[in-house]
């Protein structure tokens, strides 16, 4: 049975994006979604003094981050862990090619 995306949802879901299957993920590229990495500091349950880390990775869309969104939504009405902080990278994983004009040329023997 081939998964198909509901057509409602911008997002097709994978389980993470390094199992997304590569025409998903090069379809969420081309729709300008990027490569985004949280890393996530919360208070332990059952021991409140102490942070612990958790990482999220997805594809998600700058500057608002709509995916990362959601997903903290359901942390903060579904988890016990109270969040403490959330550190946010993205990176334009297909971007023009760049071109740069060497100021020296090094010759090795």
């Amino acid at each position: 049975m081939t998964h198909r995306p509901d057509p409602r949802f911008p997002h097709p879901r994978a389980a993470s994006p390094a199992s997304a299957p590569a025409h998903e993920a090069l379809a969420l590229q081309l729709r300008q979604y990027r490569l985004t990495t949280a890393e996530i500091l919360y208070h332990m349950p059952d021991h409140p003094g102490l942070l612990q880390t958790y990482v999220w990775q997805d594809y998600d869309l700058a500057p608002h981050f709509p995916v990362l969104r959601k997903f903290l939504d359901f942390w903060a009405h579904s988890l016990d862990g109270k969040l403490h902080s959330i550190a946010v990278s993205s990176n334009e994983l297909l971007r023009a090619p760049q071109w740069r004009q060497a100021s020296d040329f090094l010759t090795l023997h």
